[in-house]
């Protein structure tokens, strides 16, 4: 399986668990994320301004400490983002909050 097709297969954060087509759109920008209770998914971050990247996010879920939650997920300085449809950076798991 090439890179193109491991991508297209990955669920997107939000869609649907019986969404026929859960998975990202090729002309879209997604954030991987990593660790934690999200770990694996990708997150749509099409259209972000690098300083909303930049603050990374509180993604709503039920997997995390404290149903109904949020987990805490950011990007790690200096490392390297693209500007092209696909993955283009990862945001890493620091925790929940209520």
């Amino acid at each position: 399986m090439n890179g193109d097709e491991q991508l297209l297969n990955r669920r997107v954060y939000g869609a649907d668990h019986d969404d026929p087509h859960p998975g990202p759109l090729p002309h879209r920008t997604y954030a991987e994320l990593v660790g934690g209770p999200l770990d694996g998914l990708l997150l749509d971050i099409h259209g972000w301004r690098a300083e909303e990247v930049d603050d990374g996010v509180a993604l709503a879920t039920e997997l995390s400490r404290w149903p109904g939650g949020r987990a805490l997920y950011d990007p790690r300085p200096g490392e390297p983002r693209t500007s092209r449809p696909g993955v283009s950076c990862r945001f890493y798991y620091s925790g929940d909050t209520p």
